[in-house]
């Protein structure tokens, strides 16, 4: 079952013929999911399993969803804003590299967005950030994508939550897309709501109302993926206002792909067209002559695609004629609580932070 599918069948957008039984089924595994989770959790709160604390502070970029909350812009945000303050930060994710050594996607995202920091790929985060000292003299550490990964004690929680898709439809995984029952936000100190330009005003406050119902003293601030231009496989730089009307095909492999074509919608472009692949999708050369194929029946003059596949497409692209392809860069901008974040962050690090 691809992704899509897998959505419109929790979501409740195919037949109930079909739906309703297998959406029990999905159901009857999710208690059982709940179960362990519920089990792990209790043990770490009452000291059972062991957390490990390293020599370094450490804050923490997850999420409670599977897929798709931004994370990445983010945690380059975060990168930055201690990188230009002095500290030697290192970002630990628990990707994977491929036989040849070459980064998977999202760490070799993060290593592209995050210049002035090095990255760490670990599935073992205490053995990552052990790694991170002695190799790098690291001084901070970022855990992306680790609210669930307990065993590695860090200073500070910072979840993102997807405002187009906050709470992965109310329920556990395989029936929905929580990793961990929403009261799991007890354990942060922060929450960003991200894609806040996606959703009307109301929709944020009933979300943020959900959060802080859950913990009153959460920092809760809104940000925004903002389009800040585009780059081909010639280093290039297409502008904001040179996309403005231009015919665009759209592919991307994200957990939540909607969001990503509404952003190219949001730059102004004519989305002549757009293809959502499975998140992580593995590419093929037949992958990038079906999209093109796709591009040039809608007319398209550019393939538009995000960093993340990117990173995986260029070697193809540079093989295989085809239409003129970029990447849609975006940067994290806070609409609300950007220095209340900022404060926390410093007090949670025991640092004086600028708002930079």
């Amino acid at each position: 079952m691809d992704q899509e599918t897998y959505r419109r069948l929790i979501s409740g957008h195919v037949s109930p013929f079909v739906g309703i039984p297998v959406r029990l089924f999905l159901t009857v595994l999710s208690w059982a999911y709940c179960l362990i989770v519920g089990v792990r959790n209790a043990l770490y709160d009452r000291g059972l399993l062991r957390v490990h604390r390293v020599a370094i502070p450490v804050v923490c970029v997850g999420n409670l969803t599977t897929g798709g909350t931004g994370k990445t812009p983010l945690v380059a945000w975060l990168a930055g804003l201690l990188g230009q303050r002095g500290s030697r930060v290192v970002i630990l994710t628990r990707g994977y590299r491929s036989e040849k050594g070459v980064l998977s996607d999202e760490p070799a995202e993060l290593a592209s967005a995050c210049a002035e920091a090095s990255v760490v790929v670990n599935g073992d985060r205490v053995a990552g950030a052990a790694e991170a000292i002695e190799r790098h003299g690291a001084e901070v550490g970022v855990m992306d994508d680790g609210f669930q990964h307990r065993r590695l004690g860090r200073d500070l929680d910072i979840v993102a939550i997807d405002a187009t898709l906050p709470f992965g439809y109310g329920r556990l995984l395989p029936a929905g897309l929580l990793r961990e029952p929403v009261r799991g936000l007890g354990r942060a100190q922060a929450a960003v709501i991200t894609r806040s330009d996606q959703v009307p005003a109301e929709k944020l406050e009933e979300i943020e109302g959900q959060i802080r119902a859950i913990n009153a003293d959460l920092v809760v601030a809104r940000a925004i993926h903002a389009p800040v231009g585009a780059w081909g496989a010639d280093g290039g730089e297409i502008g904001l206002e040179a996309l403005r009307d231009r015919r665009v095909f759209a592919f991307c492999g994200l957990g939540n792909p909607g969001a990503f074509f509404r952003t190219v919608e949001a730059c102004g472009c004519v989305l002549a067209g757009s293809r959502a692949f499975d998140d992580h999708q593995a590419y093929t050369g037949a992958c990038l002559a079906k999209v093109y194929e796709e591009a040039r029946g809608q007319g398209s003059d550019l393939v538009l695609t995000t960093s993340k596949d990117w990173n995986k497409i260029r070697p193809l692209i540079e093989a295989a004629p085809s239409l003129p392809t970029a990447y849609l860069a975006v940067e994290l901008q806070f609409t609300a609580g950007q220095e209340a974040l900022t404060t926390l962050i410093g007090w949670a690090l025991g640092v004086r932070i600028v708002d930079l």
